[in-house]
């Protein structure tokens, strides 16, 4: 019998999958909240992973 599975998504290697991450600007507003941004893997475009690599049919490695 055999199990067909879906491959493990590839984790992406620059954000090791932790996609995005918030960062303080430094201060606090009038309210006492620290000033942060959102900040996005460009690699992954935010999703911590990336797409699965193409194998092309017949080539020779």
């Amino acid at each position: 019998m055999t199990d067909h599975s879906t491959p493990a998504p590839r984790i992406c290697p620059n954000c090791d999958g932790f996609a995005c991450a918030a960062v303080t600007l430094g201060g606090r507003d009038a309210r006492g909240h620290l000033r942060t941004i959102t900040v996005h893997c460009p690699a992954c475009s935010g999703l911590g992973v990336l797409p699965a690599r193409r194998v092309r049919e017949g080539a020779r490695a």
